[in-house]
């Protein structure tokens, strides 16, 4: 990827479906999200996505979320994932997803996946994939992108992903307080680590963790930038100026909606390049990979 030539790199797009049907969540998942969202379901394919972005001159981290352990739910393929990454490399860039409780042999193959395949960072949701950030289940797999200097993205705040089912569909919401994170970022401070999202309810610890650790980034996603904490965008334009990313949350929110809101927003004119690019060109680490 030549990130010179792009206008923005969306860092937060999900790939909830692969070349043979098969969706990233069970059925009873997909419906009530559909419901929660008041949205009828869409699943580009990689491909498709990788279209989507190119039209629009946009980068795009792509990954799936491994919730076997959670759901009994197969995951996509990871290695299908950076197949089609590598396909579309001018846009797309693959995260992989290894739930924490595949242990030693998770971090193993998720060692492969970045050496052998391609992958750029990994995924975690800790409320779907039923671990708390510190509790040491998903060490082994930090210790591997630590070491290996590649990116781990937790999800944070309320997820929509269970919402209306029967005792949530098992999802707990404490799980994403990003609070968690403080001591990840204290027992991994070489680790690279994005919060996706604003953390509803808990967006003063997302800040609070972000602005005091200099391995902890926020990256914007899940909501149209005009509903945005006032606090959110105050620190974006100050002190976490460097530390805030461009993220949509596609194909829930597009690219187009965000960046339309997010031009409506009073970011200072040299802050709103740092955001939609240059700090994840930093955080990504592709300074030196055009």
């Amino acid at each position: 990827m030549d990130h010179t030539k792009l206008d923005a790199i969306d860092v937060h797009v999900h790939v909830e479906t692969d070349v043979h049907g098969h969706l990233s969540l069970p059925d009873d998942f997909l419906e009530a999200s559909a419901k929660y969202f008041s949205a009828d379901h869409r699943a580009p394919t990689l491909p498709e996505i990788a279209a989507h972005y190119r039209e629009r001159n946009l980068g795009a981290v792509v990954f799936t979320v491994d919730i076997e352990a959670a759901t009994g739910h197969p995951p996509l393929s990871n290695e299908e994932i950076a197949r089609a990454a590598a396909e579309h490399a001018d846009v797309l860039i693959p995260f992989a997803s290894v739930d924490p409780a595949k242990g030693e042999a998770g971090a193993r193959r998720f060692r492969e996946l970045v050496t052998g395949h391609g992958m750029r960072g990994i995924k975690f949701h800790p409320s779907l994939q039923d671990f708390a950030p510190n509790d040491g289940s998903a060490y082994p797999l930090l210790e591997v992108a630590q070491e290996l200097g590649v990116p781990a993205l937790f999800h944070t705040g309320q997820t929509g992903i269970g919402a209306g089912m029967r005792g949530g569909g098992g999802v707990k919401l404490g799980l994403s307080n990003p609070m968690l994170l403080d001591e990840v970022a204290v027992e991994f401070p070489d680790l690279t680590i994005i919060m996706a999202h604003p953390s509803f309810p808990w967006q003063d610890e997302a800040l609070a963790v972000a602005t005091h650790k200099p391995n902890v980034y926020i990256d914007l996603s899940g909501w149209s930038p005009k509903y945005f904490p006032p606090q959110l965008v105050r620190y974006a334009n100050s002190l976490l100026q460097d530390k805030v990313l461009f993220g949509s949350d596609y194909p829930l929110i597009t690219p187009d909606r965000w960046l339309a809101d997010f031009g409506k927003l009073d970011i200072k004119p040299h802050v709103r390049p740092k955001i939609l690019k240059d700090n994840a060109v930093r955080a990504l680490g592709l300074e030196e990979a055009p």
